[in-house]
């Protein structure tokens, strides 16, 4: 449905999306996670046409997105991070402007808007300002927008972003039953959003993709073979004295579980090569110490976030030490091929090229001089 191929934007001499390549394909919802500052609300805005990248190339249902703008905005439909409102119009009034601009035929307007508003839950809200509606409802209005003209895909900028947990609730359970009849991309930095809602992942971190997969998958890869969890009831001091035991333990990491005397979940990590479970579950049922769980540390979706951006934060602070030492071992090469105006200021310039060189932002006009030269005598 979409395919994005080295996608990059920059800035000057900022890259804030460092070469992008990913598809998405239909009937799932997508999502788009990152720290804030990330690069998500710009990958959206190229996506969407409003912003032209430096590099690469956006594939919506066969057509170029630059080159071949209206067939390609024809499957979308877009909520910004704040949605496009109209304050002094009602829900009704702005979703007809917004269906007749998408080009929906005149004779299907009000059913098309009845219909969305129905969708969104807000056609109890169609006759009131939208400057009276609280937050949740306006987001509402602005998924509704989106949802008009039909696209396959609706791409939704940070949906929940000052909502509160009744209204996350609510956009929610919309968005995963808009899932039901449109691709989806939602874009967010919040875990649990995600994790509630998508099919799948895009991971990304300083502009650049680090993860794409389902969040199972994403969790999985990030899991240690030699790594074992386990929980388990009994004194802190016979947990430890039976794993200090246990040839291959390399060490172990024991949390109280909170609530419940004497029940500890304990992460260890063993020697590579070695699985040390049923060894761990015959000596903890001979010491009469029973396990309440014992399986593979997964880490939570949380851990595998902050190693993947964290990882990716690393590699960039790799690539600009490495820059900043090319430039400061040209610094001499360019002071010498430095062009004759350079020392333009200290040499007091050229008559003949200053003009080339050299452009003051004010200028003195005749009568400013006259009042210096009236201030001079004065």
């Amino acid at each position: 449905m979409i395919q994005v191929r080295n996608l990059t934007k920059k800035y000057g001499q900022n890259t804030v999306v460092k070469g992008l390549t990913f598809t998405i394909e239909k009937g799932r919802i997508y999502g788009f996670l990152g720290p804030n500052g990330a690069g998500k609300t710009t990958t959206l805005n190229m996506l969407t046409g409003c912003l032209a990248p430096t590099e690469g190339e956006i594939i919506i249902n066969g057509h170029d997105i630059f080159e071949e703008p209206e067939e390609a905005k024809r499957a979308i439909g877009y909520l910004p991070e704040q949605p496009p409102l109209y304050l002094d119009m009602t829900p009704y009034e702005y979703l007809c402007f917004v269906a007749e601009a998408k080009g929906v035929e005149r004779g299907e307007i009000d059913d098309a808007v009845r219909k969305v508003m129905e969708e969104t839950h807000i056609i109890d809200m169609g006759g009131r300002l939208i400057r009276n509606l609280s937050k949740g409802y306006r987001q509402r209005v602005g998924i509704a927008q989106a949802m008009l003209g039909n696209p396959d895909l609706i791409i939704l900028d940070e949906p929940t972003v000052g909502l509160d947990p009744k209204q996350i609730i609510e956009i929610r359970d919309l968005i995963s039953k808009l899932g039901e009849n449109h691709t989806v991309l939602l874009s967010s930095h919040i875990l649990a959003e995600v994790s509630a809602i998508c099919d799948y992942v895009m991971i990304i971190s300083k502009g650049r993709l680090v993860a794409a997969d389902t969040l199972e998958n994403i969790r999985r890869s990030q899991v240690k073979e030699n790594s074992v969890s386990i929980t388990v009831r009994a004194p802190q001091a016979k947990v430890e004295e039976l794993l200090d035991k246990i040839d291959g333990i390399v060490k172990f990491d024991m949390t109280a579980v909170p609530g419940v005397d004497e029940v500890w979940d304990v992460v260890i990590d063993v020697d590579e090569g070695i699985d040390i479970r049923e060894r761990l579950f015959t000596e903890f049922a001979s010491a009469g110490l029973p396990l309440r769980k014992l399986s593979s540390a997964e880490p939570s979706l949380e851990e595998v976030f902050l190693k993947l951006t964290s990882e990716d934060e690393a590699a960039g602070e790799h690539e600009r030490d490495m820059a900043f030492e090319e430039d400061a071992d040209t610094e001499t090469d360019k002071t010498a091929e430095a062009p004759a105006y350079a020392n333009y200021e200290e040499e007091g310039g050229d008559e003949e090229g200053e003009d080339d060189y050299y452009v003051p932002m004010f200028s003195k006009t005749d009568s400013d001089e006259n009042d210096d030269e009236e201030g001079d005598d004065e």
